[in-house]
């Protein structure tokens, strides 16, 4: 791509700061942001950007106006970060397939939501198809989760069963994600809601989560996005999740209020995969509001021959997340159009020139 890559950015929170920033780092032309906080709309984007920047000219127009932009403005790109469940973002997925314009995002769920939330995929694939777009989610667990482990999997003579487990501050992602982990919940309260599903069979877990009544954890999709990467075909999936509690009140700068001692600071949720390759996972994700000796960590075991473990210990989450959604955006911009996940792209790279030169195919 000869000129540089437009992109906007929807939702101008504690992700789009490190966003904006980044795209243009790498060469991108922005040319709007969009929010539904008030206290945002008017201001200047580089406000929130900081780091040296001031008065780049573009004001952050409110969520509603996404619409009547892209008819106006030839964007290339639309990156969104705001919430963490594909149902809450198909109203702006909906827009960016109606004006073509290809939509990557934060959202957990969205890396794979095949597995979770099939008919309303289906309905974002038709709609991107005949938008002649791509709509996709990416993150941290693109690469940390994902690539990293098929990556590994790679120097491998046999491989029975993958055991995975990443520890995160969901101080650092928001209140969305913080409420979604349980987190400030009384133990009564965690197991009435979150971890109410805790006994229900691969069928019945599959079932409600298809149907919209359960949000699964992260891993849920995950397990999904790596079992199609290699694959793998799925025989069951069950999914536990258990509080984490401290023995001591811990502040919520997120939440707003003091967590007390013995009440949930977040949730291990824990999902085995069986395949009939005969390759088990067994992943949890620990989101939780840290102690001061806490910190982000994943670790991936991969037991047969030989057994191998890999550690990647205080991983700068929110900017990896960042940095690995605008790496992953001349793919997006090249991939065919639809709801097409990442594990149907190429390996992500680091993009040294800006990122127009790395776009061949539109």
């Amino acid at each position: 791509m000869e000129r540089k890559v437009t992109f906007v950015q929807y939702g101008c929170g504690k992700m789009g700061k490190y966003l904006m920033r980044y795209g243009l780092e790498k060469g991108a032309e922005l040319l709007g942001a969009f929010d539904m906080n008030p206290a945002l709309i008017g201001k200047d984007v580089s406000t929130v950007i900081e780091h040296g920047y001031s008065d780049l000219g573009i004001k952050i127009m409110a969520a509603s106006e996404a619409d009547a932009f892209f008819a106006d403005n030839k964007v290339d790109v639309c990156i969104i970060a705001t919430r963490s469940t594909i149902a809450e973002l198909e109203d702006i997925f909906t827009i960016c397939a109606k004006h073509g314009v290809n939509a990557i995002t934060t959202c957990e769920e969205a890396l794979y939501p095949w597995n979770s939330n099939p008919e309303l995929t289906a309905k974002l694939d038709k709609l991107a198809k005949e938008g002649g777009c791509t709509l996709t989610g990416v993150g941290y667990c693109d690469l940390y989760w994902g690539t990293m482990v098929t990556n590994f999997m790679g120097s491998q003579a046999n491989i029975t069963k993958i055991v995975g487990s990443s520890w995160y501050n969901v101080e650092d992602y928001g209140i969305a994600l913080a409420e979604g982990h349980g987190a400030g919940l009384t133990i009564e309260e965690f197991e009435k809601t979150i971890g109410a599903y805790n006994s229900y069979s691969s069928d019945e877990i599959k079932k409600i989560v298809e149907s919209g009544e359960y949000v699964p954890s992260y891993m849920w999709n995950q397990n999904g996005w790596l079992c199609s990467k290699l694959g793998l075909h799925i025989t069951s999936q069950t999914q536990k999740c258990l509080p984490t509690v401290c023995d001591h009140d811990l502040e919520s700068s997120t939440l707003g209020f003091t967590i007390k001692a013995g009440n949930a600071t977040g949730m291990r949720a824990i999902v085995t995969t069986e395949t009939e390759e005969g390759i088990t996972f067994e992943t949890e994700c620990v989101g939780k509001v840290f102690d001061t000796d806490e910190f982000d960590k994943n670790e991936w075991t991969l037991y047969g021959e030989p057994d191998s473990t890999l550690v990647c210990n205080k991983p700068a989450t929110v900017e990896l997340t960042c940095g690995t959604i605008i790496n992953r955006i001349p793919q997006l911009i090249d991939a065919p159009a639809g709801y097409v996940t990442t594990d149907k792209y190429p390996y992500n790279i680091y993009c040294i020139k800006p990122l127009n030169e790395y776009v061949t195919t539109k």
